[in-house]
């Protein structure tokens, strides 16, 4: 069964309310992923089979406590959002050539890069088809997010212009590809509860800053663990070359007056061919050991401290209680 683990609640009343939630949301996910054809059933089964945190269906389900999470509509928009996030997945796992996904293979390693783009093209249809079904508001926000999500993975791909800060660029990056799903969560969540406005918008607030800072813990995590808290191979983005925060900081290093020989030496093999094995290896831990490393970390240390400041509106209670222990989780699994 999926646990509420991701988010840390206190209050065992909360936690077997939204224990039995998240239960009906993984039931109706593995119902809306299901399909007649047999190889789009097996491929769209792959991820949801391979289990995960569940966080941003669990955040709409917390956050829909704010009022009453009792609504059927809650959990469909914890399942629009969930399988959204499935979908970018078989694509980003394609465009970074990740050979893991979950602790499972990716998608693309067991059927092709076409069929995994094709699987991803169906969960966002199984998306679209049960947002529908929640009023053209719902819809209006699901169709913003998703332009978020692409806009982000582009500019990722096609990286900054000449005039554009390298860090700047990458955070919005991030605030798009990741952010605006886990903000668009938490906006469900209190919207389908029947939460007023005031509230709506401080838990969107909350959502864009804790995305950015889940996914610059994220960067320090790829380098800092073996794999096993990511479910991903370490350094799979350095070897493809996708920009993550310190490899943009030691980069914005180099530039400077105060590099060191070791500084350049090491952005010279993160840019070099990095294909074997052993190469990753050894610049994975020559990066790890870097003062960048920390340099990113504290700036998720920063933003998640900004995301509880946002929750200040939010009345006392076990929810917010909840938002801000998730807040400094995110900090401690980046330490």
């Amino acid at each position: 069964m999926t646990s509420t683990a991701a988010i840390p609640l206190a209050d065992p009343d909360l936690s077997d309310r939204l224990t039995a939630r998240l239960a009906l949301v993984e039931e109706a996910l593995r119902s809306a992923v299901a399909h007649a054809d047999a190889l789009a059933d097996e491929a769209s089964r792959h991820l949801v089979n391979a289990g995960g945190k569940r966080l941003r269906p669990l955040l709409t389900l917390l956050v829909a406590e704010l009022g009453d999470g009792s609504r059927r509509e809650v959990i469909d928009a914890a399942v629009v959002v969930e399988l959204t996030h499935l979908a970018t997945l078989y694509h980003d796992d394609v465009m970074d050539s990740a050979p893991l996904r979950r602790g499972a293979p990716a998608a693309h390693e067991v059927w092709g890069n076409s069929v995994a783009i094709l699987t991803g093209d169906l969960l966002f249809a199984r998306a679209s088809s049960t947002v529908a079904g929640l009023g053209p508001e719902a819809v209006r926000i699901q169709a913003r997010t998703f332009e978020r999500l692409c806009l982000g993975q582009l500019h990722e791909t096609v990286g900054p212009r000449a005039d554009d800060d390298p860090v700047a660029h990458y955070l919005q990056v991030l605030a798009d590809k990741t952010a605006s799903l886990i903000a668009t969560s938490a906006r469900l969540g209190a919207m389908f509860a029947g939460c007023q406005p005031s509230v709506v918008e401080t838990v969107t607030a909350f959502g864009e800053r804790i995305g950015v800072a889940f996914q610059l813990a994220d960067d320090v995590i790829d380098l800092t663990s073996d794999g096993t808290q990511t479910g991903k191979t370490p350094g799979t983005d350095l070897r493809e070359h996708v920009p993550t925060m310190p490899v943009l900081l030691l980069r914005e290093r180099c530039a400077g007056p105060d590099a060191t020989e070791e500084d350049r030496a090491l952005l010279a093999r993160l840019d070099g061919d990095l294909s074997q094995d052993a190469d990753l290896a050894d610049v994975v831990a020559a990066l790890r050991g870097h003062a960048v490393v920390a340099q990113t970390r504290d700036r998720a240390v920063g933003l998640a401290h900004d995301a509880v400041r946002e929750l200040a509106p939010l009345p006392d209670g076990p929810v917010k209680d909840a938002l801000v222990s998730f807040a400094d989780v995110l900090v401690d699994r980046a330490s």
